[in-house]
C-alpha cells in the first residue's frame, strides 16, 4: 500500500502557503469532525450583506494554526523555551478551538442546542479525538482548559489578543471587503514576548495594539453586528425555535436525521454523550438551508413565512436606537399584524420583537493586554496608551433594536 505524504501545504489567500507541521496534525485535519468545518460558514448569514463572505471555519482554523506557528518561532527567537510537546499542543489546541461550532454558529446555541456553548462542545470533540488518537491530545486539552502551568500558552489561544482574533479580523475583512478589519497580525506577533510566564507586547508595538482594537470595534459595527446580519440571525433563531415547538407537538418536519434528532430532544451538556456528539458532528449549514427550502412550503404560517425570508432575503425590518424601546410601543404593531394574518397575539412574537446588542472592543474586567516597557515593568495597554480613544474603546456601547414585518411600516 502506497505511503501517504502527510506534510502537505495549503494555499491560503491571506497568508500564502500554510504548512502542516507533522503527521498527527494532518490526521486531525483529515478526521470527519474537522472536515465538517468546510461546511460551516465563518460569518454565519453575513453573506446576505457581503456576498463574498462565504469562507468557512475550516479556512479560519488553518489560519489560526499558521499564526501560532509564527508566534512560536518569534518567542523561541526571543529566548522563551517551548518544548516540542508544548509546541504541538499549541498547534492542536488552536486548530480545534472552533470545532464545536454548529450550523450558522450562534443561532444554534440559542435554539437547537440550548444553553450549550460551542467552546464546551469543542472540548467534547477534543476529548473524543483524544480517545481515538490514544491520548496524544492530553497536553493540548490541558492548555485549552487553562490547566497547564504556563499561562501564556492559554493567552495565545484565548485572550483579548489571541491567534483566533488576529485571524478572524483579517480573514473576515478580506472576504467581506470591510477594509477596516485588516489588522497587521505579522507586526503584532513580532512584538510578542513573555514576562513572568505572561504574554506581553513590547512597548514599541503599542500602536499596533491600538489599531487592532479599533479594527475590532469597527468590524463589529460594520460586519458582525450589521443590522441585516443581525436580523437574519434572529430570524433563523426564531425558525429553529418554531420548528422545535412544532416537532414537540407531533408535527414531522422534513429535514436530515441529525437535525430531526435535535428538534425532538432537549440536549444538555451532561447529556452530550458519544452518540449525541456524533449526531451533532453530522450537522452543518447544508442541513439548515435544505430544511428551510422545504419548510417555506409548510402549512404552518409562522414556519413558512420566516423560512421564505431567509431563502429569498426578504427580511424583517430592523430599527436601531440608542434608547430602550418600551414594550407598549410594540403592542399596536402586534395587534395589527395578528388581525391581518389571523394569528394569535402570542404568535406575533415570532415577527415583532425587540432586544439589544453590545459592542466592547476591550474589556477591563477580562485578562488585560499587557505592555512590556523598556524598564521591564508591565502595565495594562489602557494605562500605557497616550490615545484617549483607547479608553473609550473599553466602554461598552449598547444599542437597542426593534424588528417587525416591512408591511407594517
Amino acid at each position: 500500500m502506497a505511503q501517504i505524504n502527510k506534510l502537505k501545504i495549503f494555499n491560503d489567500p491571506i497568508y500564502g502557503f500554510i504548512s502542516i507541521p507533522n503527521a498527527l496534525i494532518y490526521d486531525l485535519i483529515q478526521h470527519p469532525y474537522f472536515q465538517r468545518l468546510r461546511r460551516i460558514s465563518q460569518m454565519g448569514l453575513s453573506y446576505l450583506v457581503y456576498p463574498g463572505a462565504n469562507h468557512t471555519r475550516f479556512h479560519h482554523a488553518l489560519g489560526c494554526m499558521h499564526l501560532m506557528q509564527k508566534a512560536v518561532d518569534v518567542l523561541r527567537f526571543k529566548g522563551i523555551t517551548i518544548s516540542d510537546e508544548e509546541e504541538n499542543a499549541l498547534y492542536i489546541a488552536i486548530l480545534l478551538h472552533d470545532i464545536g461550532h454548529g450550523p450558522f454558529s450562534h443561532a444554534m446555541e440559542r435554539s437547537i442546542v440550548e444553553d450549550v456553548h460551542h467552546e464546551e462542545i469543542s472540548l467534547l470533540f477534543m476529548n473524543e479525538l483524544n480517545v481515538k488518537f490514544n491520548g496524544q491530545l492530553d497536553l493540548a486539552i490541558q492548555v485549552f482548559k487553562g490547566d497547564y502551568h504556563r499561562l501564556f500558552m492559554l493567552q495565545l489561544i484565548s485572550s483579548q489578543l489571541d491567534m483566533d482574533r488576529m485571524d478572524y479580523l483579517k480573514r473576515d475583512s478580506f472576504y467581506s471587503g470591510v477594509a477596516e478589519g485588516n489588522v497587521n497580525s505579522e507586526r503584532l506577533i513580532q512584538m510578542m514576548n513573555v514576562e513572568n510566564d505572561v504574554l506581553v507586547i513590547e512597548e514599541k508595538g503599542i500602536y499596533s495594539v491600538e489599531e487592532f482594537l479599533m479594527s475590532r470595534r469597527l468590524m463589529y459595527w460594520q460586519a458582525y453586528l450589521h443590522k441585516t446580519s443581525l436580523v437574519a440571525e434572529l430570524i433563523l433563531t426564531k425558525i429553529l425555535k418554531r420548528a422545535k415547538e412544532l416537532t414537540l407537538k407531533g408535527t414531522v418536519l422534513p429535514c436530515s436525521d441529525a437535525l430531526q434528532f435535535f428538534l425532538q430532544h432537549k440536549i444538555t451538556l451532561e447529556a452530550f454523550d458519544t452518540t449525541n456528539l456524533d449526531l451533532f458532528s453530522r450537522l452543518d449549514d447544508f442541513d439548515i438551508i435544505s430544511a428551510l427550502k422545504a419548510w417555506q412550503y409548510n402549512p404552518d404560517f409562522i414556519l413558512s413565512s420566516l423560512s421564505k425570508m431567509i431563502i429569498n432575503r426578504d427580511l424583517l425590518k430592523i430599527k436601531l436606537t440608542s434608547e430602550k424601546v418600551p414594550s407598549e410601543d410594540l403592542q399596536p404593531l402586534k395587534e395589527r399584524f395578528a388581525a391581518e394574518n389571523k394569528i394569535s397575539l402570542h404568535d406575533t412574537d415570532y415577527f415583532i420583537f425587540k432586544g439589544k446588542i453590545k459592542n466592547q472592543a476591550y474589556s477591563k474586567e477580562a485578562e488585560p493586554i499587557r505592555i512590556l516597557k523598556k524598564d521591564r515593568t508591565v502595565e495594562d495597554v489602557i494605562e500605557s496608551s497616550d490615545q484617549l480613544n483607547l479608553k473609550s474603546l473599553s466602554k461598552a456601547v449598547t444599542k437597542y433594536y426593534i424588528c417587525f414585518p416591512k408591511q407594517l411600516v
